[in-house]
């Protein structure tokens, strides 16, 4: 790429810290004059604006999107054996947990348009011994959250949503818009640094609606504490750092505008590739949004094989 294009890089980490710097480096510095440096003041106004801009009624930070995955798991009572259907086609955090926790994963193809999810080969998959299904918003897309959550409520399964590379990106399948990882049970995220909501190291986050499960989520994060001393559950040890929750605040309000960011490089990319044939350029569902956490091409065998 040219020097005259970098504009329309998908994330160039450092011209996008060049553009918050003195917001940064004031936050940092305010954190380490405090020595404040776990949990903090940070930690709960992130918690509360990421819920305002999300629209749902719990954020619970953690220390990366895989802990956010295993702690929704534990807090939903899963026990070894019961069975957690999963993409085939994903990250690996998405299964590792489900290992880590005696858990069996089931795995069931995706779409070959989006990568996401084929709600048919999740039906397929249901067994008596399946409890949750866990989609994985791709690329920065949603799943068919609507025929998710209609299979759920009709086996009575929970829905765990993999949203680390899709925050901000809003499902329009309902009667009204709903940001992924706000549509299930649960909905996980990470903010690993190249994401589109990225920190300066590693960090998570859970999200949810319901009451009692953010409350079991928080004392899962927190050695099962239900207050100092007293710990009421197993739990992990998991927590967002004072530091990257400073960050994440002032990195929030730039969410939007990173996304367009985005989206401008995304369709720059299709204008100029389209007419390799080659080539199969991302597909845009018309039940969501694209958020580009990646574009991703298709390519065909002829270049494999060369």
């Amino acid at each position: 790429m040219s020097e005259n294009n970098l504009n329309i890089q998908m994330v160039d980490l450092k011209s996008q810290y060049m553009k918050i710097k003195p917001q940064v480096d004031q936050a940092i510095n305010d954190v380490l004059s405090s020595t404040q440096f776990i949990n903090g003041e940070h930690v709960k106004s992130f918690q509360n604006e990421l819920a305002a801009y999300l629209d749902v009624k719990h954020v619970i930070t953690c220390a990366n999107g895989t802990d956010a995955l295993q702690i929704s798991m534990m807090a939903l009572g899963l026990k070894p054996g019961d069975e957690i259907i999963t993409p085939s086609f994903t990250y690996i955090a998405t299964t590792e947990v489900i290992g880590l926790l005696g858990l069996k994963p089931v795995f069931v193809d995706c779409n070959p348009e989006n990568f996401n999810i084929s709600v048919d080969e999740v039906e397929k998959a249901i067994t008596k011994k399946t409890k949750a299904i866990v989609p994985v918003h791709l690329f920065g897309q949603s799943s068919d959250m609507k025929s998710i959550m209609s299979l759920a409520k009709k086996y009575n399964l929970f829905v765990i949503e993999d949203n680390a590379q899709a925050i901000g990106s809003d499902y329009l399948g309902f009667n009204q818009p709903q940001k992924t990882g706000t549509i299930g049970n649960i909905g996980c995220t990470s903010f690993f640094p190249s994401k589109n909501l990225g920190c300066f190291g590693d960090g998570g986050a859970m999200m949810t609606n319901d009451d009692e499960l953010a409350k079991k989520l928080r004392m899962i994060a927190n050695h099962g504490q239900s207050k100092r001393y007293y710990h009421d559950i197993v739990g992990c040890n998991s927590r967002l750092d004072n530091i990257q929750a400073a960050v994440l605040r002032i990195k929030l309000k730039e969410l939007d505008q990173y996304i367009l960011n985005r989206q401008k490089a995304a369709n720059y990319y299709d204008q100029n590739l389209k007419d390799l044939d080659q080539l199969t350029l991302p597909f845009r569902n018309l039940d969501s949004n694209h958020v580009f956490h990646q574009y991703t091409l298709k390519l065909d065998d002829s270049i494999c094989k060369r």
